[in-house]
């Protein structure tokens, strides 16, 4: 598998700031893997500690901070030499020792020459305790589940991948790639981007095969809300997460404590919420009382959509079948279009620094799904499901915004194209969004006075 996160591990890796990384995301999302190959390829060796399965390694760090006599034991525990620059150190599982991840501050301060990455299934929950946090002395980077990209390069479709990442202006695509994309995007909405079940794709071709990892994948997440959870919020945590495809069938999508459970108040599930966007399992997505910078200066607290961190998930927890992958669209448009919702704000997530927002107006009559912040430009976003383009959600806000809206953005099953300020893309060439938004907000080149 490529992942494209591996150029930002070698800018890191050459950085002359490197401070000991933590690699942040979503359990069984690649990130294990991902540091060993990295390791395997940039360096001449890997010294690898999992702090789940080996448990008395923590007896390295409760007994002493001084960082040379940790190394010295790490090094006897992983059987050859530790050498700074050559070795890369993993720290798997890192949540797992408060005083391991509390390391990582002298690590920084006093042998910044060690190449140290620390990854964990939930390091969100442990990173949202203070006392965990070694404040300004590590790096961090997020890897999110295999983006579509990353999927057509797994699946063996390196023509088609490369053609999307070398799209540099915004004209139609041809119709053979436009046609044959569009097949391969209901793939990924079956699959979705977790990389044991593109995996189990690639290799099997079996549907029912990728339906058991996903299956697996939400009871191992059922099981961590019973381990790592207190046990009066485990109970929420299940109903909350179990809520998650009713709460997105609904046309106003904003999230709702009563469907979750009847009579059940905020005050009741918002720790149990925090705990599942701490472990990025769900992303709070708040409604923006207007498009101004900085995006978040403008939260209403009181209004959020919820979405789940893979496609390929919310597809399976929703109980939609593969089958739906014969029907035309259907995968595309099931329960009012959300999960091509949920999809476009997984492809964004990786350009952004930011999560997206989104917008209603004062009597919820309008509603625009997200609005992002790039740069300091704020766009507005429409995801359409099928050819079907007609927004007048989209267009009420930029009759209201006109002066702050230079460019719309629209997301569909029709070709790109841009239409005065409004750039249709189609959603397989959503990884690309960024790209394509900066190419049309790019400054028309001045033209030059021919008069003499």
């Amino acid at each position: 598998m490529e992942r494209r996160l591996t150029e930002s591990l070698e800018s890191w890796k050459e950085s002359r700031f490197r401070k000991p990384l933590i690699l942040k995301g979503v359990r069984q999302c690649g990130k294990t893997w991902l540091l060993k190959d990295f390791g395997r390829r940039y360096y001449q060796n890997v010294a690898y500690f999992n702090f789940d399965e080996q448990p008395e390694l923590g007896d390295f760090f409760t007994h002493t901070k001084d960082v040379r006599r940790i190394l010295q034991n790490l090094a006897i525990a992983h059987g050859s030499a530790i050498s700074p620059g050559l070795t890369l150190i993993i720290f798997d599982e890192i949540q797992e020792c408060n005083a391991a991840l509390n390391s990582l501050k002298y690590f920084c301060e006093n042998a910044p020459e060690y190449h140290i990455a620390g990854a964990g299934s939930l390091l969100g929950i442990a990173l949202s305790k203070p006392a965990s946090f070694p404040v300004g002395k590590v790096d961090f980077l997020s890897l999110f589940p295999m983006t579509f990209i990353e999927f057509l390069l797994a699946n063996r479709d390196r023509n088609l991948a490369d053609y999307i990442r070398q799209i540099d202006a915004v004209q139609a695509i041809p119709e053979l790639f436009h046609s044959e994309l569009r097949e391969k995007l209901k793939t990924y909405f079956i699959t979705g981007g977790m990389p044991e079940a593109v995996h189990s794709w690639v290799e099997t071709g079996d549907v029912s095969a990728v339906q058991g990892v996903l299956t697996n994948l939400l009871d191992a997440y059922e099981r961590d809300f019973a381990k790592h959870a207190e046990k009066k919020d485990y109970p929420k945590l299940s109903l909350i997460w179990q809520s998650v495809p009713s709460q997105l069938a609904r046309e106003n999508k904003k999230f709702l404590y009563r469907v979750v459970k009847e009579g059940s108040r905020a005050r009741e599930y918002e720790d149990a919420l925090q705990w599942l966007t701490d472990a990025e399992l769900l992303y709070k997505i708040y409604r923006a009382e207007k498009p101004g910078l900085p995006i978040s200066a403008y939260d209403d607290l009181s209004a959020f959509k919820v979405f789940v961190c893979d496609i390929g998930l919310l597809r399976r927890l929703s109980r939609l079948a593969p089958s739906a992958f014969t029907e035309g669209n259907r995968l595309f448009t099931e329960f009012k279009g959300a999960l091509s919702e949920n999809y476009i704000l997984q492809a964004l997530l990786p350009q952004l620094d930011r999560l997206p927002r989104y917008w209603t107006d004062g009597k919820n009559r309008n509603e625009v799904d997200f609005i992002i912040q790039l740069e300091n430009d704020i766009i507005p976003i429409e995801v359409k499901s099928s050819e079907n383009i007609d927004s007048k959600s989209l267009k009420a806000y930029g009759e209201l915004f006109a002066a702050d809206t230079k460019l719309k953005v629209r997301f569909s099953m029709k070709n790109l194209k841009l239409d005065g300020n409004v750039l249709n893309i189609p959603l397989y060439l959503a990884d690309s969004a960024s790209t394509l938004i900066k190419i049309c907000m790019k400054p028309a080149p001045a033209s030059s006075d021919r008069n003499t």
